[in-house]
């Protein structure tokens, strides 16, 4: 990777839409750890909270979006309070720091979790942000394909509740759209792609920044 500071691509994704297996296969081309799900457990260990409540959690905005839009969002970013420990808002601040703390120890790919609002606080962490997104039957072909989901109707389904719960994860914890493609860096559309054109592409784009990749 660049030789000053680390360097962390986060990667935002349509369900369906390939960013996670690209990001994964992304990591492994270019040498360097790949975080998902793996956060939870990470989390979980530092904050001796069950893992369990992360994953309930995980990606899902809390209830009261309204409140949170209009009495801000940034404290979001602060420190766990004592105050219900479990709360969607604690375990939100847990993997922040968790993400900050992957983020000043090494260069890495983090998907999703806000991870791209997260990082903007750290001065020493050179952020490249990326948004992964493909049409609507590009999407159910590979939910289809990926997770064995058997019926189109089923798939779509899947498509549009997982994508809901990621718009207001995001728009909750960060005040922003999730999508609005002016805050990426890049923004990919992967419907006419392969999976691994996906990863070349992001590749070229990471050396046209001037990062060294291999």
């Amino acid at each position: 990777m660049a030789d000053k500071g680390n360097v962390v691509i986060t990667i935002a994704r349509q369900y369906g839409s390939g960013g996670r297996i690209t990001s994964k296969r992304l990591a492994e081309e270019l040498g360097i750890p790949f975080y998902d799900e793996e956060i939870l457990k990470m989390t979980s260990e530092e904050s001796a909270i069950g893992e369990q409540y992360f994953r309930l959690a995980d990606e899902k905005a809390g209830n009261n979006l309204l409140y949170r839009i209009v009495g801000g969002v940034r404290d979001s970013l602060g420190a766990p309070t004592s105050k219900k420990l479990t709360s969607r808002e604690n375990l939100f601040r847990f993997q922040s720091e968790v993400i900050r703390k992957l983020a000043r120890e090494q260069s890495c790919i983090i998907v999703g979790r806000c991870a791209d609002y997260v990082l903007e606080s750290e001065p020493d962490v050179r952020v490249v942000k990326l948004f992964v997104y493909a049409d609507m039957p590009t999407r159910i072909r590979r939910v289809m394909e990926v997770d064995g989901v058997l019926e189109e109707d089923e798939a779509l389904k899947k498509i549009k509740k997982i994508d809901k719960e990621r718009r207001e994860y995001y728009k909750y914890f960060t005040g922003r759209e999730w999508g609005d493609m002016t805050l990426y860096d890049l923004p990919i559309n992967a419907t006419n792609l392969t999976l691994d054109q996906l990863a070349e592409l992001v590749k070229f784009y990471m050396q046209l920044r001037g990062f060294h990749v291999s």
